[in-house]
Order: structure tokens, then C-alpha cells, then sequence
């Protein structure tokens, strides 16, 4: 993060600022606004005072000052680091990005990497490595005595949870991460026999080597639409290889973006866009992937395999699952 993003450089101005979050955390948004303006009166165009201004005047209804305040961010950091297209967006004052500014993402993980496993597993009671671990041993049953892959790609890899599901599965496992301080985090657990920080898109078409497994565990909530990942992972699987993923369920058959800034994906739109890629849909589920402000959130987790591919025989005779799109779906 910016040395402007800590500090805007007057000791006035980051008091009131810091008074202005207290009172947002502590639901006056109201008083928060009335002090991020007299921050910003000191300390012109300091991003996160406009940022906390915008959150603020959202908050309390005041929607065309949200959009205000973002407009004058946008301007003032064309790289985007707060997310303010995003905002404009949930707020309806701009169209939805078909992804999320790379600084955005890099930023909000950088930021993160210290508490994200205590605050995503201990406190979300988040479940997706392990429900998608099981998931993709379901369709590819390991053998005896040899790893279920030859190699594997664990895309925005994080700090390594999903890592700790695959490496036992896997001969060769390598991650990568748009955010430098997770990988830096995965490391430090000698799960993976590479790591790269990069673009996950980018990433996939930079070699050739045909993958076993590529996986993405609550990435593509910050990725938006996927047509271009798809296609990317299409061009790397193996005959046989698998593709593991886990999207947030949105309401339609589409791609949303949330108030939480993350995108959710439709059933209507994976199943599209597997077809179109030329993907078997070998596994299909709903499940609740973690918590939300105390309320389960709901997710699709999938396994895609090539065309003309057929899932394990206990797959296939699985029940039909209604998903929220309110379209039967049978895992298999």
C-alpha cells in the first residue's frame, strides 16, 4: 500500500479521520461524514478519507455524495487501489467492471495476508479447500500408491489452504497469487515446488505444459466474468485433467457484483460458458462456503473435465440438486 494510503501527511487531518472511522465503526455515519469532510478540508484528495466519506454518505442514504466522493477518488488514482469503480458500481452510478482493478485486489490482500487465515477460517468458518478437496476426490479417486495428478495449478493460491489439501494428491504443485505478501505467506509452508505472483489469466497462457488438476478457491469472486480464464485453462488441461472451482451462487443466471464488492456467478452462466469452452460438467453442488455477518453464504462448487468426460459411478448417481437459479441439477 501507498505511504499516502497510511498517512495524509497533516497530524490534524489523520486524527479527525481517525475519529471518523470510530464513529462509522460504531454506526453514527452521520458524525463519520461530518468529520471525513473536515479531514478532507485539511488534507485535499487523501484517498481514504474519500473512500470513508463515500462508505459514510452510502450509508446514511446519501447515495448521489457517494458517488461524488468516489468520482473525485477515481480521478485522483487512476490505478484504483480503493476500488472506487467498484463502489460506483454496487451503487448503480456506473456499469459493473467485467473484473476488478488489479491494484484493487493486490492492495486488499497485501493488507490482509497477517490475519486472513484466523479471519476466513476462524471467524467465517470458511470451507471451501476442504469441500473442494472432496469434492475432486469424489471424481478422481487417488490410486494405490502413486499421486491422483501429475501436476497441479493452484490459482490465487493465498496463503497455501488449498496447497494443504492437494500436496498428498499431487506430484508436482505449483500456486500463484496476484498479491506478493500471500505468496510470501504460502511459502513459508513449503507446500508447493513453485510460486509465481501474478495475474492467474496471464499466468496460465505464459507456458505450455499440459496441467492434471488447476484449481480456484474463492478466486473468482474477485476475477468477475470468466471467459477468459476458462479459455485459458482449456488451452493447459491435459486429456484427463480436471478444473476445481468455487464461485459465491448469485440469484440470476449471471455474473452480479455484490455490495461486498465480490462478483457472484450463476449456474445458468458456468454451465454456458463450460459448454462454450469445451468442458463436461462432472460435479455440481450448492453448499454453504462460509459465513457472512452470522449468515451462511451460499456457493456453487464445481469440477469440470474435457468434453466426452464422465464422473465417478457414485456421481452419477447422485440425486438432483435444485440451485438457486432453480434449475435440477444432477452432479454427474
Amino acid at each position: 500500500m501507498s505511504p499516502q494510503a497510511l498517512s495524509s501527511g497533516d497530524l490534524l487531518a489523520d486524527r479527525r479521520y481517525a475519529y471518523a472511522r470510530a464513529y462509522a465503526a460504531e454506526g453514527d455515519h452521520g458524525a463519520a461524514a461530518d468529520l471525513y469532510e473536515q479531514t478532507l478540508e485539511r488534507a485535499p484528495g487523501w484517498l481514504p478519507a474519500l473512500i470513508g466519506l463515500a462508505d459514510a454518505r452510502t450509508a446514511k442514504g446519501d447515495g448521489a455524495g457517494a458517488a461524488e466522493a468516489l468520482t473525485a477518488a477515481l480521478a485522483a488514482d487512476p490505478d484504483d487501489l480503493f476500488g472506487a469503480a467498484l463502489r460506483l458500481a454496487a451503487l448503480g452510478r456506473a456499469p459493473v467492471p467485467e473484473t476488478p482493478p488489479e491494484a484493487y485486489v493486490r492492495g486488499l490482500f497485501d493488507d490482509y495476508a497477517d490475519r486472513f487465515e484466523a479471519a476466513l477460517v476462524e471467524t467465517l468458518k470458511y470451507q471451501v479447500p476442504w469441500r473442494l478437496g472432496a469434492l475432486i476426490a469424489e471424481v478422481r479417486p487417488a490410486g494405490e500408491g502413486a499421486p491422483a495428478f501429475g501436476r497441479a495449478l493452484d490459482l490465487g493460491c493465498g496463503t497455501g489452504l488449498m496447497g494443504a489439501v492437494l500436496r498428498a494428491r499431487t506430484a508436482h504443485l505449483s500456486g500463484v497469487d496476484l498479491s506478493p505478501e500471500m505468496v510470501a505467506k504460502a511459502a513459508e509452508k513449503a507446500l508447493y515446488d513453485g510460486l509465481a505472483v501474478g495475474d492467474v489469466t496471464a499466468h496460465l497462457g505464459a507456458e505450455t505444459t499440459p496441467l492434471d488438476l488447476v484449481t480456484a478457491a474463492d478466486v473468482f469472486v474477485y476475477v468477475g466474468t470468466l471467459e477468459a480464464v476458462f479459455s485459458a485453462v482449456a488451452g493447459r488441461l491435459s486429456p484427463d485433467g480436471l478444473f476445481a472451482f468455487s464461485v459465491e451462487a448469485a440469484d440470476t443466471g449471471d455474473v452480479v457484483l455484490r455490495e461486498s464488492l465480490r462478483y457472484a456467478h450463476g449456474e445458468t452462466y458456468l454451465r454456458g460458458l463450460a459448454e462454450a469452452t469445451g468442458f463436461a460438467v462432472l460435479a455440481f453442488r450448492r453448499e454453504t462456503l462460509r459465513e457472512d455477518r452470522g449468515a451462511p453464504m451460499e456457493g456453487f462448487l464445481v469440477v469440470l473435465g474435457r468434453r466426452g468426460m464422465v464422473a465417478a459411478p457414485g456421481l452419477a448417481a447422485e440425486k438432483v440438486i435444485v440451485t438457486g437459479d432453480g434449475v435440477g441439477a444432477v452432479a454427474g
